[in-house]
């Protein structure tokens, strides 16, 4: 009796959590929501495997680019550069990541100011934003 009731049970949730067999994916590409007339704003992360602040950054950044409000940054394209492959790179941030860098018009970068791994991600959003207006 009791394993007609765990068969009985095990059908009804085969019922329930059924997945189709095709599953389309999604993927978020940051360029799809810029104009074909304006160039996207870049941004890159110095940061290096296994650092937790730097993974962290990277999410909230993610998230924050997602986001709508005021000044969306759907057209921010992020470069994440491993400073172990540089060793200009490593030398120069090596105590400092995460570092994250504006890309100015002419390409070279501006440094900005480190955000604090508390910040939540409207906040990471605005600091950004103005970043930008710059």
């Amino acid at each position: 009796m009791l394993s007609k009731g765990i068969g009985t049970m095990a059908a009804r949730s085969l019922s329930i959590v059924h997945v189709p067999a095709f599953k389309p994916k999604w993927v978020f590409s940051p360029l799809s929501f810029c104009s074909s007339a304006s160039k996207p704003r870049k941004l890159v992360l110095y940061s290096k495997p296994g650092c937790c602040l730097c993974d962290g950054l990277k999410e909230k950044l993610h998230a924050a680019f997602s986001l709508s409000g005021p000044e969306p940054l759907h057209d921010v394209v992020l470069q994440v550069r491993d400073i172990t492959s540089n060793p200009e790179w490593e030398k120069a941030y090596q105590y400092e990541i995460p570092v994250l860098a504006k890309v100015l018009s002419d390409g070279s970068e501006e440094i900005l100011p480190r955000l604090s791994p508390r910040l939540g991600v409207e906040l990471v959003r605005k600091k950004i934003a103005a970043a930008f207006k710059q």
